[in-house]
């Protein structure tokens, strides 16, 4: 029996990648519970210098990216930042600098606006001190408030960021006051993505139901009362979800990241999947690591998909969800993302959604430091 026209293997896309991520480094003053970043951080010590990040952003540019995102750990870290920034906005690229703020000071904000840098996002773990600084392992929340007016101050477009997660979605209220006495354009309430320490810390972290329907109730009272003051986004954790979201806009379409030591990945947690060697930019350029590897053709189009997803009418709008949350929950890759309530094996997030609803958070977690991050390699 044929399979209809419109559920047919696609020949792969092959787009420009739009968003270049550029991971600086792994280092980071704070200590969060979610932190995205490798389990084995630790062991990744040599970072890319300053030339080798200028000729990636000039063969990012060929390819056709036009925003440059500087992460980490925390970029600010990196004592060339400003002539990274400076030679990058010279290129063509708008130019995003995602920070906690640890590190800066009202000069160097000023030298970053000289240099040309378009767009500062923030991140606070809490709208209060005390909550900020339990959940960051360190003591920032004075600091990141004087640098987020100071940032306001400077004229820059500015982006609060806070992780949403079951020890602080209860406070989700004061988090939106507080990105509105600061001003703030635009707030992400993004709820903790279960990836490295946020997935090892998953019992802990994940909301309950009734918890996530009173934070989307304030959100959405908020939104409608700031309406053409500040953008608010809130995003759900997407086990709550009846289908995935489309991870990255689908594996190498849009999203190119370099992490710290030249690995590139087409999203920054790919690296946990096994039996794929990712490329390296010290080794190949962009152009070669974009359109041939086989790392970034792994996932493309939909050749590769099992049931349910090789028929399902939605695979051209989700891609068969996030591989990396299909390998760490079934072990398997190419299985549907457990999320789709259509997943054979959806039932792993069921149990991790019932235990979401009995569980109080009690603050047994791991703390992403590089003590603990020895423990993995």
């Amino acid at each position: 029996m044929q399979t209809p026209d419109n559920q047919q293997s696609q020949k792969p896309e092959i787009n420009r990648p739009l968003w270049l991520l550029a991971e600086l480094t792994f280092k980071c003053p704070l200590q969060c519970a979610y932190c995205s970043n490798p389990l084995d951080f630790a062991k990744y010590k040599d970072e890319l210098s300053t030339d080798e990040w200028l000729d990636i952003f000039r063969e990012g540019r060929k390819l056709g990216a036009v925003q440059l995102g500087f992460s980490g750990g925390e970029p600010l870290v990196r004592k060339d930042l400003e002539i990274l920034v400076k030679e990058a906005r010279s290129m063509g690229y708008y130019t995003n600098l995602i920070t906690s703020t640890v590190g800066m000071d009202i000069d160097r904000i000023k030298g970053l606006k000289e240099v040309g840098l378009d767009h500062i996002q923030i991140s606070f773990q809490a709208s209060d001190a005390e909550l900020n600084d339990m959940l960051a392992g360190t003591k920032a929340f004075q600091h990141k408030l004087d640098m987020a007016k100071a940032v306001k101050a400077q004229g820059f477009g500015m982006v609060l960021n806070f992780v949403i997660h079951k020890g602080n979605i209860d406070y989700i209220e004061n988090m939106l006051a507080l990105s509105v006495e600061l001003g703030a354009d635009y707030v992400e309430l993004a709820s903790s993505q279960y990836y490295g320490y946020a997935l090892l810390n998953r019992d802990q972290l994940l909301p309950s139901a009734k918890q996530l329907e009173r934070a989307e109730a304030i959100a959405h009272r908020y939104q409608d009362e700031q309406e053409g003051k500040m953008k608010i986004y809130y995003i759900i954790p997407d086990y709550y979800e009846k289908r995935p979201k489309p991870c990255m806009n689908g594996w190498g379409k849009i999203f190119l990241t370099i992490a710290p030591d030249g690995t590139a990945l087409p999203c920054h947690s790919a690296r946990v999947l096994p039996d794929i060697e990712f490329p390296n930019a010290k080794d190949h350029d962009l152009n070669y690591i974009w359109h041939e590897s086989e790392a970034f053709n792994h996932f493309r189009g939909d050749s590769w998909m099992k049931e349910p997803c090789r028929t399902c009418p939605e695979k051209e709008k989700d891609f068969a969800g996030c591989r990396c949350q299909a390998y760490l929950l079934t072990g398997d890759a190419t299985a549907a993302d457990p999320v789709c309530d259509k997943a054979p094996q959806h039932t792993v997030v069921l149990e991790a959604i019932a235990q979401a609803n009995t569980k109080a958070y009690d603050q047994t977690v791991i703390m992403r430091n590089s003590k603990n991050s020895k423990k993995y390699f």
